[in-house]
């Protein structure tokens, strides 16, 4: 079909992206801030410290090494000062993390010595900041230290932590407190979960299915509400069921393989109902259907949705509509989705989807496409033929994992199945699937109210995570050290950190699974909300990596958040299978370009990590920044910040604005396919962006099929790839593409 005129998105929220301390390593892209010490013990820790002068003696050089974050090193109130601690013997050291109290350096280095008398800078001159900044550095010495040549404030030097690693830092095992936690066969799931029977009465799931729905609609407070909703399905047929899903509700078959469990009438999103925007699917996000079957009434089955809505590992025996059932006439605009491990019998029709990715599947025939249509490892899609008709289409798909189930087995009992990793793979995996079933006493089931430290004491039991619907107030980092961990949620569980921890930090250790869950910032500024792996560390995981699969990130809902950075990979071979990172431009909370900040979504230190279904939108500088080797990303939507005041406040490293995809320049291979990035500068239309994808000029790093949108035709992206491609909007008008389709 054509392009839609003028698509209304009201939506979406992004992360703002950071320029990550590059300047300050001496890195074309710096490294991003993460408290890795959340994990890991730093070489530093409880060594002896000394410093060139003490405010008091109340706060010592060895209050900076305790590990104590309320504990703190204070100088006097005088240039230059230093804090220096002896590490017992010459150490390669890979980062340096300095939490600042308000009174920091806005002008310092990090030095080493071997005698504590000849020092040498393996930072350059560096500004600080409060609050928690790492420094990836290259360097060795016994004694490390930070000299401080400028205050920023009329005070002395106050660092709360300094905390130095090495390439050998180790990441501890948590140490179990209290009692072993309870496990169950036959876990309590919470309240927010129905579980259906065959033999349940359609009328009572129907009335459970309709409450949970007609509440939300047309409610100002749905979109970000605390209600929570999942209907399981357990192994039969069922007759006539019209669910109509809402946000944060998940509809799930507890069979082995989908066709276990086989729905008679519609699992149905449509447009209409969204307080706001009733005349649009764009903001119809947070919501799933998984492991089960579906024989739609009249045929076709309806799942107009956007972004964080994945469908996965379902069998429609007939038609799939993914466009709302008002998308004529200039509405019932849908934007971008994801569809895996699935089978449709007939036609799967995309409508007014702008883009949408499916992967791994069997369809009989695909109908449609707007901007970007892509495919990997899908039977029955079509040819490549991007720009005309926009499909973008991969024999295979490179690297999967399936994303890990509940079911229930022969006897009742209830398992997790984690399917095993696939190479070069289409089709779906199941019947047959290979994988391994851990039964649900090996998890630890997470309720609401829950604490870090009680959730950190299943990990150290050697428990997987199981979350239940709700909210999470997290005042701790949740650290994750054993191979092969299983973190995974139903329900849209949500984590929330306060006081600026991160709130998820995954080791660099092979096989752990995170899916399932979303991260909301907190009211204090995290550096990350979530990290994998040890920047500096390169360990080959490619036999088991670890693998994210519906994991989103919220700066800006119902909470006023902040976060320097959502994601950050380090660790080589990792899997992102469908993440949305959203800087919000509204929400339950009030949203703006000082109100809910966010320098970057996603960074990749890791080498050969692999993205399939990357969503990241409205960042305040780069939303993807890619600093690892052969990295591979198979679908790519991004929308640039709507609220850019003017175009001071955006100005980047190369000029007007900050790419949405941001290869590093030392990097020497690198693929995308499948790629779009929109402008929507609503609140200052003049505003420009000089390009959408910026990426080094080498044979090795190659972009196919990649566009940008001006919606509306309000903004302006000058370019596409670097220099190349053209501006839009452009004369055509009418939200017309510009596309690229090889670079270079």
């Amino acid at each position: 079909m054509t392009s839609p005129s003028v698509p209304t998105r009201r939506r979406r929220g992004t992360v703002v992206l950071s320029a990550l301390l590059a300047a300050a390593v001496g890195t074309t892209v710096a490294a991003v801030a993460t408290s890795a010490s959340a994990a890991e013990i730093p070489v530093s820790h409880g060594k002896p410290a000394t410093a060139s002068s003490v405010e008091s003696a109340a706060f010592p050089a060895s209050a900076a090494v305790d590990g104590d974050a309320g504990t703190r090193w204070s100088s006097t109130f005088a240039d230059p000062q230093w804090l220096r601690v002896d590490l017992g013997s010459t150490q390669s050291i890979s980062q340096v993390v300095l939490n600042w109290e308000a009174a920091y350096a806005s002008a310092f280095t990090i030095q080493t010595s071997a005698n504590g008398t000849a020092w040498t800078d393996i930072t350059p001159v560096t500004a600080g900041r409060a609050g928690i900044q790492t420094l990836n550095v290259n360097g060795s010495g016994r004694y490390v230290r930070m000299n401080g040549t400028t205050r920023a404030t009329p005070y002395g030097y106050s660092l709360w932590e300094f905390q130095v690693f090495t390439t050998t830092s180790s990441t501890p095992t948590p140490t179990p407190t209290g009692p072993a936690l309870p496990t169950s066969d036959t876990p309590d799931l919470g309240p927010n979960v129905r579980i259906f029977e065959p033999s349940t009465p359609a009328a009572t799931i129907q009335s459970a299915v309709d409450q949970a729905f007609n509440a939300q609609l047309r409610s100002p407070a749905a979109q970000f509400g605390t209600q929570r909703h999942v209907f399981l399905f357990k192994p039969g047929t069922y007759g006539r069921v019209w669910a109509n899903i809402g946000f944060y509700t998940t509809i799930a078959g507890l069979g082995l393989n989908p066709d276990d469990v086989t729905i008679n009438g519609a699992v149905n999103v449509d447009s209409g109902w969204n307080y706001g925007d009733e005349s649009n699917a764009t903001q119809n996000f947070w919501r799933s259907m998984e492991n089960l079957s579906i024989v739609p009434e009249g045929g076709t089955n309806r799942w107009a949705v956007s972004q964080a809505a994945p469908m996965r590992r379902v069998h429609i025996k007939g038609n799939l509509t993914l466009a709302p059932s008002n998308q004529d006439n200039g509405q019932g605009y849908s934007s971008g989705g994801y569809l895996t491990d699935s089978v449709v019998d007939g036609v799967v029709s995309s409508g007014s989807q702008q883009q949408w990715y499916t992967r791994d599947s069997r369809i009989g025939r695909w109908d449609g496409g707007v901007w970007n249509m892509v495919f990997s490892g899908v039977q029955g899609a079509p040819g490549n033929a991007f720009p005309n008709p926009p499909h973008t289409t991969l024999g295979t798909t490179p690297v999967s994992r399936e994303k890990p189930y509940l079911y229930v087995d022969s006897a009742g009992l209830y398992r997790v199945f984690v399917p095993a990793l696939r190479r070069n793979s289409a089709g779906a995996s199941w019947p047959n699937t290979a994988g391994a079933s851990i039964p649900m006493r090996e998890f630890y089931v997470a309720r609401p109210g829950d604490s870090a430290a009680r959730i950190n004491s299943a990990l150290a039991q050697g428990l997987n995570l199981f979350f239940t619907p709700g909210t999470y107030a997290l005042t701790d980092t949740i650290r994750v050290t054993r191979p092969n961990t299983v973190v995974t949620g139903i329900g849209y569980p949500t984590l929330i950190p306060s006081n600026g921890v991160e709130a998820l930090n995954v080791a660099d250790v092979d096989g752990v699974k995170v899916s399932g869950l979303t991260f909301d910032a907190g009211t204090t500024n995290s550096p990350t909300l979530m990290s994998v792996g040890r920047a500096g560390v390169h360990t080959d995981h490619s036999a088991n990596p670890i693998s994210l699969q519906d994991v989103f990130f919220r700066i800006g809902s119902s909470v006023q958040g902040k976060a320097t950075t959502t994601l950050a990979v380090h660790s080589d071979d990792t899997i992102i299978d469908h993440i949305w990172a959203w800087r919000a431009d509204h929400g339950g909370a009030p949203t703006g370009w000082t109100v809910n900040t966010g320098d970057t979504g996603l960074v990749v230190n890791g080498d050969d990590v692999l993205a399939t279904g990357l969503f990241v939108e409205h960042y305040q500088k780069y939303e993807v920044i890619w600093n690892g080797n052969r990295g591979r990303t198979i679908f790519f939507q991004n929308e640039k910040p709507y609220d850019v005041p003017n175009q001071a406040a955006w100005i980047g490293p190369r000029g007007n604005g900050y790419a949405a995809y941001k290869v590093a320049d030392n990097v020497t291979d690198h693929e995308l396919w499948g790629g779009g990035s929109y402008a929507y500068f609503n609140v200052n239309p003049s505003v420009r962006v000089d390009r959408a994808f910026e990426v080094p000029v080498r044979s090795g790093v190659r972009l196919r099929s990649v566009l940008t949108v001006s919606l509306g035709d309000v903004g302006t992206i000058a370019n596409v790839v670097n220099d190349t491609g053209g501006s839009v909007p452009n004369p055509a008008g009418n939200t017309v593409p510009r596309n690229v389709v090889a670079y270079p």
